[in-house]
């Protein structure tokens, strides 16, 4: 008989976790049964909403998609990990100062989006929403077009776009260059 179970060693928030874990679990199952890290929300578990996006090595993704032994070896920030120590990251400030939540449910995932979204702009990454796509010209604004074309793979069901869009906004003034 075959086994169906891999260890599998993630660095999450810094701190090496070796799981052993059926083959079929989902990082998204990993992190919130597995580690207890339940910041992290199972929101349509389709990959459609958003709700349990993560960064596996700075990048952002949808963890319900993806098997937690395809990330093996990889670094995992959840929303536990963004923060830097007793200091909220600049995202999660905005987020507080800007009203960018009601219900709560879906923002561990924005913010890890958003998070992502910044990092993405000042690598010069185009969005959909890009004007000019050309390697020598400047960076585009990160204006509310931007960012909504850029956020537009995590739904909030209570409707708080216009204090995420504003709140990610404000976060992209506060962040070094």
């Amino acid at each position: 008989m075959t086994d169906t179970t891999t260890t599998i060693l993630l660095r999450v928030n810094g701190n090496e976790q070796k799981l052993t874990v059926d083959n079929r679990t989902t990082l998204l199952d990993a992190l919130r049964e597995g580690l207890g890290l339940t910041g992290t929300k199972k929101g349509c578990d389709m990959g459609q909403c958003g709700a349990c996006t993560v960064l596996l090595d700075g990048r952002r993704v949808v963890s319900c998609l993806r098997l937690a032994v395809a990330a093996d070896g990889h670094d995992v920030t959840t929303i536990e990990g963004i923060a830097d120590a007793d200091r909220l990251h600049p995202v999660q400030q905005a987020f507080l100062e800007r009203d960018g939540f009601q219900c709560g449910y879906c923002t561990p995932g924005q913010i890890c989006s958003a998070v992502a979204v910044l990092a993405e702009h000042a690598a010069g990454w185009p969005s959909a929403a890009t004007a000019d796509v050309r390697p020598d010209t400047a960076p585009v604004p990160l204006d509310a077009a931007e960012i909504r074309e850029r956020m537009s793979g995590n739904l909030c069901r209570c409707g708080a776009y216009v204090s995420i869009v504003e709140a990610i906004g404000q976060a992209s003034e506060e962040l070094p260059s």
